[in-house]
């Protein structure tokens, strides 16, 4: 995916990682349209430095993602609403 492309040496740990989920809820939304993702939903991407899709608990990313989304900046949340996600 781009959005995991950008997932760059110059990003901290935690921007990586929201960039990889970010990435997931695309494919996500590319696949499966605007169905709720469940829980347990698991995604694969592509990373900067792997040579193998890395897996993305999808699910579980969002929820995490939702209860600290007052730590998420301005653009981080327009990333999500881009792509449906309505609590952002």
């Amino acid at each position: 995916m781009a959005v995991a492309a950008r997932a760059a040496k110059g990003l901290s740990k935690s921007q990586a990682a929201f960039q990889r989920g970010l990435a997931a809820l695309a494919h996500w939304v590319e696949r499966e349209g605007g169905r709720p993702v469940p829980r347990g939903a698991v995604v694969e991407v592509e990373a900067e430095g792997e040579t193998e899709p890395v897996p993305v608990r999808l699910g579980v990313w969002i929820s995490n993602t939702k209860s600290r989304s007052h730590r998420l900046d301005t653009d981080q949340l327009d990333a999500l609403r881009h792509l449906g996600m309505e609590w952002a």
